[in-house]
């Protein structure tokens, strides 16, 4: 990912452009990336509700433009520096949709597709983000675990905030994702594989404005 862009909008004009909910400002977020439409998502987001105001985080690939709902003195847009990603530490700051699956069986007791929920226990949400360090996905033809290239600083406290639901409407379905916020300090273990954890983001429901890993070099 090249470029981190922070966007504000008050509630007012979040409310005009019916910003309600996750998927509406996933949709609103496409307005930066005119004319591909078709186009794979190739960026991440984070939204967060601030008194009277809302902020939008995007990181992308591609330059954005300005949307048509930001105002021009409240969009900027920050080339990551080649070099941003080769510190050995790092504050972050990072909004995920942690779940689990839960078997399920059928009236005969035979194992069927598992259920996904929300994890909410804070002792399995620690170990939940600890092994995104060792694990963050499958790779998709291999079916191998890719890791992330990271460990989290054990003398450093973990910050986890409650699970907060994010409800959402698309079409006819309506859905939510749980929302939990971890803030601390991470140690990278592999540069290449933590880069490419930062483009990808860390976790599920990355369309609808989880997994953007907010860093700060510790220095």
């Amino acid at each position: 990912m090249k470029w981190l862009t922070q966007m504000e909008i008050d509630a007012g004009t979040a409310r005009r452009y019916r910003f309600f909910d996750s998927y509406s400002w996933h949709k609103g977020v496409w307005q930066c990336f005119p004319g591909d439409e078709n186009a794979a998502r190739d960026f991440l987001t984070r939204l967060d509700a601030l008194e009277g105001k809302f902020r939008v985080w995007l990181l992308s690939a591609r330059k954005p433009q300005l949307p048509e709902w930001c105002p021009q003195e409240n969009f900027f847009l920050k080339e990551i520096a080649p070099g941003f990603l080769h510190h050995h530490r790092y504050y972050f700051d990072v909004r995920a949709n942690p779940v689990k699956s839960v078997v399920q069986r059928d009236a005969e007791g035979n194992r069927i597709r598992g259920k996904r929920i929300p994890i909410v226990d804070t002792e399995e949400l620690r170990s939940w983000l600890s092994r995104k360090g060792d694990a963050r996905c499958r790779d998709p033809k291999t079916g191998k675990e890719i890791p992330g290239g990271f460990r989290l600083l054990d003398s450093a406290p973990l910050d986890i905030s409650p699970m907060a639901e994010s409800h959402f409407r698309k079409k006819s379905h309506s859905a939510y994702h749980g929302g939990v916020q971890f803030r601390g300090i991470l140690e990278v273990t592999n540069r290449e594989l933590f880069q490419q954890t930062y483009s990808a983001g860390i976790g599920s429901a990355k369309g609808f404005g989880f997994g953007l890993l907010l860093l700060k070099p510790v220095n």
